[in-house]
């Protein structure tokens, strides 16, 4: 069974993980290197149906695929989406989630909340998600990654 603690310790890899492929944007093969390694680890793209829509994306919206999330992640010349920037790539200096709660059910968990991005001058940019793990292989990975700016008028 997942437990809360994993969660959050898991929440606390990825922001880590997104800090860090900002981190090696000037070192384009150890960004991708990397980058590819950031998604086999914590998202279950090798063994299902990944639901994964990311922030900043108007066109193509839903990402099903690896190649997809790690064009979203770090662009380049070879995206798979023309409209990606390279989120990851901003770079961040920090990442931090705020949890609105924790559903845990089984090999099953899904988390809701905020979670805060800080740049090179110091500003937060709040994004709201919605992350969905599941346990493969004793492992703890995502499948349904939802991520959206706040409402605003």
């Amino acid at each position: 069974m997942i437990t809360k603690e994993e969660i959050i310790g898991y929440q606390e890899s990825w922001g880590n993980g997104v800090v860090k492929i900002g981190s090696l944007k000037d070192n384009r093969a150890e960004c991708e290197k990397y980058t590819s390694e950031f998604l086999d680890s914590l998202y279950a793209f090798d063994s299902g149906e990944v639901l994964f829509k990311p922030t900043k994306c108007e066109i193509e919206q839903f990402r099903p695929t690896k190649s997809e999330a790690l064009s979203y992640f770090i662009a380049g010349d070879d995206r798979a989406c023309n409209e990606d920037k390279g989120f990851a790539i901003n770079p961040w200096t920090k990442v931090r989630f705020e949890n609105s709660g924790i559903i845990i059910d089984g090999d099953r968990a899904i988390a809701m909340g905020n979670y805060y991005f800080t740049d090179l001058s110091g500003s937060e940019a709040k994004v709201e998600y919605t992350f969905g793990y599941k346990l493969i292989d004793g492992k703890l990975k995502i499948d349904l990654h939802h991520s959206s700016f706040p409402y605003s008028h």
